[in-house]
């Protein structure tokens, strides 16, 4: 029977992409793990690959097009003996049936999330199990019945991976009794969230006045989707602090000099990263993140950095920085930069962390209010460091360089005592730097 390719999703957040190049054509014979298209989401260009083997039958959504919707069908791939006479009849007969399944699935899980759906068991009609020409294969010389099977392939269907590991006589546990039993409380209707005036509506605002009209790309879409429910779904307060730096830029001189023959060269930034990272392990109840019903804690240190590029912002995660030296932590997050830059990361370079850092002191900016990225618990907004007057310990005016700090927290993850502990750990440290190095 002729098997759907079905718009992957290639990233937690995708929920439509553009398909920009196919790399088979129609009659074309594929095997698992074959590149078959490049297919622009939300954040990068990634490769999609062949879960199946088999000849492309009819390539149902030509290269170049925009905004589709993951799940949808974009080819389709024919089995031995199978020629395109035999689609239209298998599209039409399956695609109600199983389509709204998976688009469910997909909705199900939290945007953002890193978890991945349990996949459903095989689809049926008529009874027959659908599984590709290779499983069933592998399946008769292992004497496995495939009805005891759960296929992880498009729509349930049993692929080489399902059965290889198999037993005879040992069913393969449903993997969809693992999800939640979404049957046990009905949902209830969403209240609509007020969207504001419409395009046209807009339009008509502006209507013999000169302007150019910018459409959305996918990144754009995604920023606005996210941050709009982020405003709107999370209880932001605001936690504010300023660190004096003159002893963290004498220390960071110190250090970049001893560290130029090996062409090292630290920015505050680093530090930031690093004071931030530890102060997750001194604060653990802050390393937390919202998952809908329950708060996961974290235990190593994962950190979000903001990295904005044309048209929109990456979040790239440095993992166990607090593990990590300065020097190694400078080098992973100048490559991680340059790849987000180009577009170049793959989806597990950006996503996780349990808060983010989002730094504007570059541009001259000497605070603001970040928006948390969900589902992290905080977000640490970090201005420039200016000179001002301060009165030291001893009471005496003096010049100091001060840096301001402003750490956006959802109230649902951190109380404010907790968040404040934090944040005095994170001023601890980047005021005694010679720290984070013990």
């Amino acid at each position: 029977m002729p098997t759907e390719i079905l718009m992957p999703a290639l990233s937690p957040t995708m929920e439509e992409g553009t398909l920009a190049k196919w790399l088979v054509k129609e009659g074309d014979t594929v095997s698992s793990g074959d590149i078959l298209a490049e297919i622009e989401t939300d954040k990068a260009t990634m490769e999609f690959e062949a879960v199946d083997e088999g000849v492309i039958g009819k390539i149902m959504v030509p290269a170049g097009s925009e905004g589709v919707k993951v799940n949808t069908p974009i080819a389709v791939l024919l089995d031995d003996g199978e020629s395109a006479d035999d689609i239209a009849a298998p599209s039409q007969a399956k695609a109600p049936e199983a389509a709204p399944a998976a688009d469910a699935a997909t909705k199900a899980a939290p945007e953002g999330s890193s978890a991945v759906a349990a996949p459903p068991s095989p689809v049926k009609d008529g009874g027959r199990v659908f599984a590709s020409p290779l499983a069933r294969r592998i399946a008769a010389e292992k004497g496995l019945d495939l009805a005891q099977i759960a296929g992880s392939g498009p729509h349930g269907r049993i692929v080489k991976a399902d059965v290889v590991d198999a037993k005879p006589g040992a069913a393969t546990a449903p993997q969809a009794a693992a999800a939640p039993d979404t049957k046990a409380a009905p949902a209830k209707a969403a209240t609509a969230m007020p969207s504001g005036p419409s395009a046209d509506m807009v339009a008509r605002m502006y209507e013999g006045r000169d302007y150019d009209e910018v459409a959305l790309d996918g990144m754009r879409k995604t920023v606005a989707s996210r941050l709009t429910e982020a405003k709107q779904t999370i209880p932001h307060f605001y936690l504010r602090r300023e660190v004096q730096l003159d002893a963290l830029m004498k220390f960071r001189a110190d250090l970049n000099k001893q560290l130029e023959p090996r062409g090292v060269k630290l920015s505050v930034n680093d530090f930031i990263i690093k004071a931030s990272a530890m102060a997750l392990q001194a604060v653990p109840d802050c390393n937390a993140v919202w998952a809908g019903d329950r708060i996961l804690r974290l235990k190593p240190s994962d950190v979000a950095v903001a990295v904005a590029i044309e048209g929109g912002l990456f979040t790239p995660v440095l993992k166990d920085a607090h593990l990590k030296s300065l020097s190694a932590l400078s080098a992973e997050m100048k490559d991680l930069a340059t790849r987000a830059r180009s577009k170049k990361l793959a989806p597990h370079e950006y996503v996780g962390g349990s808060m983010a850092i989002s730094n504007l002191g570059m541009f001259g900016i000497e605070n603001f209010d970040a928006v948390i990225n969900p589902p992290h618990g905080s977000i640490l907004a970090v201005g420039a460091g200016v000179k001002k007057p301060v009165v030291g310990a001893d009471g005496e005016l003096k010049v100091a360089t001060v840096m301001s700090m402003t750490l956006s927290v959802d109230h649902r993850v951190i109380d404010g005592a907790l968040g404040a502990e934090f944040l005095r750990e994170v001023v601890a440290y980047l005021e005694s730097p010679v720290t984070m190095l013990a």
